[in-house]
């Protein structure tokens, strides 16, 4: 009986390894960069950055490429990005990662100047990068923007 206590607890910690590497490799695909999508006219925005702070070992995304109005300022903006250049500007802030995904950040949305809670990852069909922005913690109220590789 020994023997298979043992043999238990050698397979948990195995299966909990291959779980482990798995959301790692479902967060590693959302990091790099992927153009923002215009809801209504379908044009690409923008193109984000998102990558791993090495300090804080948060998520983070950063516009790092305008499509149009490159001389674009947060005018509507409240806090420290009110009338900064958007082209730079971290507009995903906070993020962890968790259940395959990034989770518990913000995200800004630098037309409006407004911060919503925010849930990120891979929509399995599309490939596509699932943005979601939502008025409460739970992602009840919000919608989702999909963005592309």
């Amino acid at each position: 009986m020994a023997i298979d206590a043992g043999l238990r607890k050698i397979t948990l910690a195995v299966t909990a390894l291959l779980f482990s590497y798995s959301v790692d490799a479902q967060v590693s695909a959302i990091l790099g960069e992927w153009k923002t999508v215009d809801d209504s006219s379908g044009e690409i925005r923008s193109l984000v950055r998102i990558y791993k702070d090495s300090t804080d070992g948060l998520y983070y995304g950063k516009i790092v490429k305008l499509y149009k109005y490159a001389d674009a300022v947060c005018d509507k903006c409240e806090d420290g990005n009110k009338d900064k250049p958007v082209l730079g500007m971290i507009i995903i802030s906070g993020m962890k990662a968790e259940d395959k995904m990034l989770k518990g950040g913000t995200i800004l949305d630098p037309e409006n100047g407004k911060k919503y809670y925010s849930s990120i990852g891979i929509d399995n069909k599309s490939g596509k990068l699932a943005v979601r922005g939502s008025l409460d913690k739970r992602g009840l109220f919000g919608r989702n923007q999909y963005w592309i590789k």
